[in-house]
């Protein structure tokens, strides 16, 4: 078994541990109800996580994802209640804005060396500026006029969550783009090792830019729906720590952060295992304060992961 397959079935045996022991602690948690409510988180953050996978093997890391959503989910309804945008004219210019803030990222790190991390600590700050800084610190929402437009993240289909049909559409999209095309074989290839794939021809510059154009894409689109799913948006909390649900579900789920490899279902898996690690931790009623000690504790774990089937390929190398 290879170690991505390895890593997939062993995060679904996680996930399928952890959601047995909880129903069989609290039968509550099968409920219609509560799976429905899981499902919808899972597809709501599993944007932001997708959005992270494809920084992380290119061999980078995003710091900002969750202020970049913050960005577009404040200004979505600041820009149709307060300026007339239309929604359709109001949410395409925050993607494209979101778009262009993720091709700012890559050509800072490519053109002038700066590191990713400074990059997107630096763009965290910045873009949660604007947010409050634009909306006027003023909690920002849809009111009743656009009920129609919240469905896109409160409706159901077929009693499946809207949501969840996004994402899988965008799953879909993302694995077609790493494993069928040329510049998602690029960016796989960039990841693993990036002097190497220069010297094949790899425009590895702007394969790095495209990663962080297309995660700053996905966090604009996450953002939209989040702010269609609360409603209510308070510009300086809202989208807080997104980015660690976001890396720890990628990294959870087998994507290395040395770059080069990871899977759009070990993705979901993680973003799914995460989600339902936080429903278990309040029908548990063990306390919410150790929300980011679970994530910290996911994060240590993928990495130690990691690098314990890194040192066992390696050995099975020279064997």
């Amino acid at each position: 078994m290879t170690g991505a397959k390895g890593r997939i079935v062993g995060v679904a045996a996680l996930l399928v541990c952890v959601m047995g022991a909880t129903a069989a602690l609290n039968p509550d948690f099968l409920g219609s109800g509560n799976l429905q409510n899981i499902l919808r988180w899972t597809s709501l953050f599993g944007v932001l996580s997708l959005a992270a996978a494809l920084v992380i093997i290119s061999g980078g890391i995003d710091l900002s994802l969750g202020s970049v959503a913050a960005l577009s989910g404040a200004l979505v309804p600041w820009l149709l209640r307060h300026h007339g945008f239309s929604p359709g004219a109001a949410i395409a210019v925050l993607l494209l804005g979101c778009t262009l803030l993720g091709v700012l990222h890559g050509l800072l790190i490519t053109r002038l060396g700066l590191q990713p991390f400074v990059v997107t600590l630096c763009g965290l700050l910045i873009y949660r500026g604007l947010a409050r800084t634009l909306t006027g610190e003023q909690v920002t929402g849809y009111g009743l006029e656009h009920d129609g437009l919240r469905q896109l993240a409160i409706g159901r289909w077929f009693e499946i969550p809207i949501p969840t049909f996004f994402l899988a559409a965008l799953a879909l999209l993302v694995h077609l783009f790493l494993a069928r095309s040329v510049p998602g074989r690029w960016l796989c290839a960039t990841g693993r090792n990036p002097v190497a794939a220069r010297l094949c021809g790899v425009p590895t510059n702007g394969v790095t830019t495209l990663a962080y154009a297309l995660a700053a894409l996905l966090a604009g689109v996450g953002g939209v729906l989040f702010s269609l799913d609360l409603n209510s948006v308070t510009p300086a909390q809202f989208g807080q720590s997104y980015e660690l649900y976001a890396i720890a579900a990628a990294v959870l789920g087998g994507c290395s952060l040395r770059g080069g490899e990871g899977t759009v279902l070990g993705v979901l898996l993680g973003t799914a295992l995460i989600r339902v690690l936080y429903n278990a931790t309040n029908l548990l009623g063990i306390p919410t304060q150790l929300e980011y000690a679970i994530i910290g504790g996911v994060i240590l774990a993928g990495v130690v992961a990691d690098e314990l089937l890194r040192r066992l390929r390696a050995r099975r190398a020279t064997d």
